[in-house]
């Protein structure tokens, strides 16, 4: 079997909702998706998402490679899909992730402000910058839950169990409740 890459660039159908966990919700599900669909198939890659729009990098069997494209040409949450690059590939470069996200970052702005990009429109890349966004995306090491190909979580990314928000309402109730409990002893 032979190994090839592929990259596109396409603009998202939906309305992006409020960031959750670092995660576009919809953005969130095509990960949990791709993860799983992709640790079946062995292949490998990032995605980045902003601006309503996508750059995802994919390789791995040429097969499995162009039926994962195949579902996602015709996935209606991606319109203006353009092929970046597709083309065999020696060995694996993304050994580790059936699909690491990486968040908007100081990389990315760093990447757009050193390209003389206004805003994220993966489309217009040149072949260059096609590959220096793949070099971002691999060398991207946000705090993400990122997930390896075996399902385990990597080094340094401990799972949050309560958002910012149920911390602070659980530390304001906990105020309340001692508050309550003075004024409640005080009256005995």
């Amino acid at each position: 079997m032979s190994l090839m890459r592929l990259a596109y660039a396409s603009e998202a159908t939906f309305e992006a909702k409020p960031v959750e966990k670092g995660v576009e919700p919809h953005v969130a599900r095509i990960l949990m998706t791709s993860r799983k669909n992709n640790a079946k198939d062995q292949l490998v890659g990032g995605l980045y998402y902003g601006n309503d729009r996508f750059f995802q990098y994919l390789e791995g069997e040429e097969d499995a490679v162009r039926r994962t494209y195949d579902r996602i040409l015709k996935d209606d949450r991606h319109r203006n899909i353009v092929t970046l690059i597709e083309e065999p590939l020696k060995s694996r470069t993304f050994s580790n992730w059936s699909m690491k996200y990486v968040p908007l970052s100081r990389d990315v702005r760093a990447f757009l402000d050193d390209q003389g990009l206004e805003s994220f429109d993966p489309a217009a890349f040149t072949s260059e910058q096609c590959e220096k966004m793949i070099e971002l995306v691999r060398n991207s090491s946000q705090e993400q839950n990122l997930v390896n190909r075996d399902g385990s979580e990597s080094v340094g990314d401990a799972p949050q169990v309560l958002s910012s928000g149920m911390k602070t309402g659980l530390i304001v109730a906990g105020v309340v409740l001692v508050g309550a409990l003075v004024i409640g002893g005080t009256m005995l």
